[in-house]
């Protein structure tokens, strides 16, 4: 990156995750920078999902250190971790069926710092279900929401809590081409308003457009980091995928 030295605010040092005789992420190490967006891919059985469960507190590593704006966080659970700043939006959207729209993302206001009032927390999820274009569905009961509309819910319930950096989990699954750019402007606003992303995905144009910078991973291992250009002209990437460079950068 060019210009004066960023901010790191992710550091992750020789992860490893271990079940039994799998090893499914193995001495991983990458640096995320302020202000970025970093992409995470990888073919089917990478361990994409192992590492941000170890990104997020799911897991705890077998080996290795990870630091959060400068922290390290190793051995801290998911709470603290999101207290210190760490969000994350899940693939698999589960929210409050029952509760309303504005409900849901007030929970996470709540969580997400101590001592936050409950009309404080409501003031800000409305400020952003008008951000993530949700404010006319707030009475709604989640149960209610399309799939594109419980992916925005999935974002804004992960901002409310106030992270610094944001992880985001295959979070335009689903999704047709149409509104998987709408995805991509949210994402795009959230990075824009100072929040540094990291995702997992799997469609390569929305890797393309999104990121700043690209970690391959293949069997566990990190295979090769940089530009998306420069990652998907990497023949080890290319035979990982089992795939062409043309298809790679479609």
């Amino acid at each position: 990156m060019s210009g004066p030295s960023p901010d790191v605010v992710l550091r992750a040092q020789g992860l490893t995750k271990r079940f039994g005789g799998l090893l499914a992420v193995q001495n991983v190490s990458f640096t995320q920078y302020s202000g970025e967006v970093l992409a995470v891919i990888g073919p089917n059985g990478a361990g994409k999902t192992t590492l941000l469960n170890l990104l997020s507190g799911v897991y705890r590593p077998t080996s290795g250190r990870l630091e959060l704006l400068g922290q390290d966080v190793t051995a801290l659970s998911m709470e603290g971790r999101c207290h210190l700043g760490l969000g994350r939006a899940f693939q698999i959207v589960r929210p409050f069926p029952e509760m309303t729209v504005l409900e849901n993302v007030t929970v996470g206001a709540l969580f997400g710092q101590a001592g936050t009032r409950l009309p404080e927390a409501r003031e800000r999820a409305y400020e952003l279900l008008e951000r993530t274009g949700l404010a006319a569905h707030a009475d709604k009961e989640a149960h209610e929401l399309t799939l594109l509309q419980d992916k925005r819910l999935e974002v804004a319930r992960a901002l409310a809590t106030r992270p610094r950096v944001l992880l985001l989990d295959e979070v335009m699954a689903g999704l047709r081409p149409a509104e998987a750019q709408e995805a991509v402007a949210l994402v795009r606003s959230v990075r824009d308003s100072g929040i540094s992303v990291l995702f997992i995905e799997h469609i390569m144009p929305v890797v393309r457009d999104l990121a700043d910078r690209v970690v391959v991973m293949d069997q566990g291992q990190v295979l090769a980091e940089g530009t998306y250009r420069e990652v998907t002209a990497n023949p080890q990437v290319v035979a990982a995928y089992l795939g062409t460079e043309t298809e790679l950068q479609a």
